[in-house]
């Protein structure tokens, strides 16, 4: 009887699960159809949860508007300077974009923030070092400053920043960087001898002064109290650094056309159209004034430094305002990438930078000891795109004081060999480049062949204009 009583129960719980099934199938909340060999549902089917391999995540604008502003705070790992023990380190190659700056546009008829660029070492942020990297920049007149940078000053000193200026933040996220590098490559690998020449150096920066202040601010913490007469810094008249190949009227055409895409994306959200709308009826002015005034520049000045946004009569700009706005800014990098103009651009506007530093890596390949290590200061609008033509999509969009890092190794066991690393803000983005990524599926060696990047600088970048060569890609126009 015992026995008879627990097999009904059984039996009654069996069709109470049956009939829930049934019932969460008609209400389609869990998929029922047949799964395709390639892993996906023939019918599209309502999903309680989202598909975390296929669906992009979610977009933080205030987390991302963090990471932009790259506030010093706590020690920063990185992968620089790491290889097998019989690797030897021979170059490195260092492009960083300038450190936190006061805003290149105002709001109209708003108060600029209130930003102090007077550098007081008891001040947060700050750096052990940064007292002495004062000291050291009033002794700099012995140093050979190219053209007008010697008129520059040599670091930030008003009260009241100054439109772009470099601030203290900036200048203390220059001197992490190159105390952080200095514990790589001095200390542990003694890629430069305590008695380094200048020929061992190749320093160039924009004519900006926060270009050349973020790289002296590096320089610094790198060689501390270094012979100013062994520093020769060149200035670059171009943000791309293009040099002595800057005509390329296909570039401008891909650029041109990019600009629309952005315009075309920007006059598409309705959201952004509001949050426009409202923030110039706060300040008084039109629509279209308040959109060319660039407002997310400025706002992120108020956001990185914790100041209030600004406020008129008629409101305050808040942090929806700034959400809105910063969001609309990164499904535009996200789009980006998917449309291809952009990567089209960035091609033919870093191939001379690149080929710079090809012909420089394979010197030292072969054998030379100049210039082993190199410092370009520069710009966003330097960065992004040879993040871009190197395939690294993946990579957020240059924040204050990036720095990308090209490192050349030697293979100790056979010396003839050599290899390179990729770092973005320390992180080892190598096989993420479309030159290597096959190479690392098919290898055990943790870097990739010196060959693979010349193969690509030289010949490969302009497979997708049907060229042969940097001149032709400028001048071909597409069929």
């Amino acid at each position: 009887m015992l026995f008879r009583n627990r097999f009904l129960i059984l039996l009654a719980l069996a069709a109470l699960l049956a009939f829930l099934s049934l019932s969460l199938q008609f209400l389609h909340l869990i998929p029922v159809n047949p799964i395709r060999e390639d892993g996906l549902n023939p019918k599209s089917r309502k999903r309680i949860m989202p598909d975390l391999l296929t669906e992009p995540p979610a977009i933080d604008p205030v987390y991302e508007a963090h990471v932009y502003c790259n506030i010093p705070t706590l020690a920063e790992r990185s992968m620089e300077g790491h290889a097998p023990h019989y690797f030897k380190l021979v170059s490195v190659q260092v492009l960083i974009r300038h450190g936190d700056r006061y805003p290149l546009y105002a709001i109209p008829k708003t108060k600029r923030p209130d930003i102090d660029c007077m550098l007081v070492p008891s001040r947060k942020p700050s750096h052990p070092q940064l007292e002495a990297f004062m000291k050291h920049m009033a002794k700099g007149s012995a140093a050979q400053l190219d053209g007008s940078l010697s008129s520059l000053p040599r670091y930030p000193s008003h009260s009241l920043c100054e439109m772009g200026e470099l601030t203290q933040t900036g200048v203390v996220q220059h001197l992490r960087n190159g105390q952080l590098l200095r514990d790589i490559y001095i200390n542990k690998h003694k890629l430069l001898p305590s008695d380094w020449t200048a020929k061992q150096l190749y320093l160039e920066t924009t004519g900006k002064s926060r270009t050349l202040q973020s790289a002296l601010a590096l320089l610094y913490a790198f060689l501390p109290d270094f012979d100013w007469k062994k520093i020769n810094m060149r200035h670059q008249w171009s943000t791309i650094f293009c040099s002595g190949s800057c005509d390329c009227p296909m570039r401008n055409h891909y650029l041109e056309e990019e600009q629309r895409r952005q315009y075309s994306l920007r006059v598409k959200n309705s959201d952004l159209e509001k949050i426009y709308v409202d923030m110039a009826r706060i300040v008084g002015i039109p629509t279209r004034q308040l959109r060319a005034s660039n407002p997310i520049d400025s706002l992120l000045c108020y956001f990185c430094h914790n100041v209030s946004f600004p406020c008129t009569k008629s409101g305050c700009i808040d942090m929806e305002h700034f959400k809105v706005i910063k969001r609309h800014q990164l499904e535009d990098e996200r789009e980006r990438q998917e449309k291809k103009l952009y990567f089209l651009y960035a091609l033919l506007a870093t191939h001379p930078l690149l080929n710079q530093t090809v012909n420089r890596l394979q010197r030292i390949a072969e054998g030379k000891k100049e210039e082993v290590f190199v410092l370009y200061s520069a710009h966003d609008v330097t960065l992004s795109p040879v993040l871009s033509a190197l395939g690294i999509t993946e990579a957020r969009f240059p924040r204050f004081a990036a720095r990308l890092v090209f490192e050349l190794w030697q293979d100790g066991k056979k010396p003839k060999e050599h290899f390179i690393r990729i770092l973005y803000n320390g992180a080892d983005v190598t096989f993420q480049t479309s030159f290597c990524k096959d190479y690392y599926k098919r290898s055990s060696k943790p870097m990739c062949p010196l060959e693979k990047l010349v193969n690509f600088v030289k010949r490969d970048m302009f497979f997708v204009f049907n060229s042969t060569s940097y001149y032709d890609a400028c001048h071909r126009r597409p069929l």
